[in-house]
């Protein structure tokens, strides 16, 4: 693995805990249990996520898992952005959804250089069709 995909796997590690402690937090409420668990779920998905991407087995795969991740990202900031604007938390939650942003941007922006790839260099190991050989 490259020094670039074990500093992300630090930092989304990183991210996990930062926001399991602030859903620590939350009140124990129908509302804060609802959006802490959803909040919970999609934050830790990010790393989870992005360790099966890097362990794919083809570039296909690869692409399919990046994209969950980049979806796990969107969603963590969504809910991010309900406890900021529901005060749902007296804490200040604009780092956490700042660095939430930065990994959607990271990982958006590395999904669309793998589509492309994908796409430019189509896989070698595809068997070639008959009509092609005659």
């Amino acid at each position: 693995m490259s020094a670039q995909s074990e500093q992300l796997k630090e930092r989304t590690i990183s991210f996990a805990i930062t926001v399991l402690r602030l859903i620590d937090k939350c009140p124990h409420t129908t509302c804060g249990n609802v959006i802490g668990h959803q909040l919970a779920k999609s934050a830790t998905s990010i790393g989870a996520n992005y360790r099966a991407a890097c362990s794919a087995r083809s570039k296909s795969e690869f692409v399919a898992k990046l994209q969950i991740v980049v979806e796990e990202a969107e969603e963590s900031v969504y809910w991010l952005d309900v406890i900021d604007r529901s005060q749902l938390l007296p804490l200040d939650v604009r780092a956490a959804r700042a660095e939430a942003n930065e990994l959607r941007a990271i990982f958006a922006s590395s999904l669309r250089t793998a589509r492309a790839n994908l796409r430019v260099r189509p896989s070698l190991n595809l068997p070639i069709p008959k009509s092609m050989t005659r």
